[in-house]
């Protein structure tokens, strides 16, 4: 399918695709005789996953330093997810990332607190 079928398919734009190629995220499609980017159901579940990656917290950056797993992650998620071993390739980013969202929800939840006792919401 050609990058807008793709796109939509994946939940996005041609241009999210073509940034998350700039960016290694996505391995460069093959190309038509006429240079066209082309894209299986491989591809598009592979930007399903960068999408939902992003959508949990994750950054960009984040992701390419595990650009190379994200295809694991498409095709079966659950027991690649699991690995707690912190030799494991990703697990950095990962532990990095909740090291960062743990101090956001004690501020958040603190803010919460202090607003509702300013309006009498307890």
């Amino acid at each position: 399918m050609r990058i807008g079928d793709a796109a939509a398919a994946a939940g996005t734009t041609p241009r999210a695709l073509r940034f998350y190629e700039e960016r290694g995220l996505l391995p460069p499609p093959q190309r038509t005789a006429t240079g066209q980017r082309r894209y299986g159901p491989d591809e598009v579940a592979h930007v399903r996953t960068i999408r939902e990656l992003l959508g949990l917290g994750l950054t960009v950056e984040d992701l390419r330093g595990i650009a190379d797993r994200i295809p694991l992650l498409a095709g079966d998620p659950q027991p690649r997810c699991t690995n707690t071993d912190s030799a494991s390739p990703g697990s950095h980013v990962i532990a990095h990332r909740l090291a960062a969202i743990d101090p956001e929800i004690d501020r958040l939840t603190r803010l919460r607190t202090l607003l509702a006792q300013r309006t009498g919401r307890t």
